[in-house]
């Protein structure tokens, strides 16, 4: 159990770490895109206005907008961007598009490939007018969100593996337990319950010279219950040392053969196969 409550906590962990990473990889990013809009500026001669706030449209997507008209450069924009977002790890794919603002139609745009083969850029050497520009950059959804969840999946699939580990061995342990209780090859015996007697090798239950027949089946599961009178059988136990050996449990086998044995058993009143809510079953034999 300790092993699964250490696991549980370096997952815990591991989570928030990733998740303060990534702030600060978006907060740098930020202070990046700034600094475009802000060489911007000085490469239109613009010395004074300021650079508005950056505008995080979505989770991969920024806007960055001016205080005045400006005019630009292409071939100086590409390279800007190219320089100065080389110093984020996670840029290696972007588009960008440069929109007038009161239209939004895109005026310019350029597409940054981690490949360089895969770059489109065009009409470079062609100065843009002075107007009024926002500059829309949109990364490809790929580093942060899938560093995060890669390693949280990581996590909860070692997490996973810890547990299933954990429960198998117990389930094997409690297994063992288990068959020193009630041995493979199960004996031949007669067992007297009340009035009736029951032979197990047989299958047979015998009363009064009346003799009623069992499957092997309702024979198996009446010898657990013979085998502890008036004491609790767990459910279980009762789907595992019957039905695990052929690799199926279901658990309305158990209900249908737990109320045919009822009826076989009526012979004798004091003999009653009675559920014990939320644990299992109890054979009650009587005086």
């Amino acid at each position: 159990m300790g092993i699964l409550f250490l696991s549980f906590l370096f997952v815990i962990c591991a989570a928030f770490s990733t998740e303060e990473n990534e702030d600060f990889r978006y907060a740098k990013r930020e202070v990046l895109l700034r600094k475009i809009g802000h060489e911007l500026l000085l490469q239109s001669g613009d010395r004074t206005s300021r650079v508005l706030p950056v505008k995080k449209i979505s989770e991969n997507e920024y806007q960055i907008s001016f205080e005045n008209d400006l005019s630009f450069q292409p071939d100086s924009l590409v390279n800007l961007t190219k320089r100065v977002l080389a110093k984020d790890p996670l840029a290696d794919d972007y588009i960008v598009n440069v929109m007038n603002c009161g239209n939004s139609t895109v005026a310019y745009g350029y597409s940054v490939s981690k490949d360089k083969k895969d770059d489109i850029v065009t009409c470079l050497g062609r100065q843009q007018p002075r107007a009024c520009y926002v500059i829309d950059i949109k990364f490809k959804p790929a580093g942060l969100n899938t560093l995060k969840n890669g390693y949280l999946l990581g996590g909860l699939s070692f997490l996973a593996f810890i547990g299933f580990i954990f429960f198998r061995s117990k389930a094997k342990s409690k297994s063992e337990k288990s068959s020193k209780v009630l041995p493979e090859k199960q004996p031949a015996d007669l067992f007297t319950l009340g009035s009736v007697q029951f032979d197990a090798k047989n299958r047979k239950l015998i009363t009064n010279a009346i003799t009623t027949d069992l499957t092997a089946t309702e024979s198996r599961v009446l010898l657990i219950f013979a085998s502890s009178p008036n004491e609790i059988i767990e459910r279980s136990r009762l789907q595992k040392e019957i039905w695990e050996d052929d690799g199926v449990i279901v658990g309305r086998s158990l209900d249908m053969f737990i109320s045919k044995l009822r009826k076989k058993l009526e012979i004798d009143p004091n003999i009653k196969i009675v559920v014990i809510r939320g644990k299992g079953y109890r054979l009650e034999v009587g005086a």
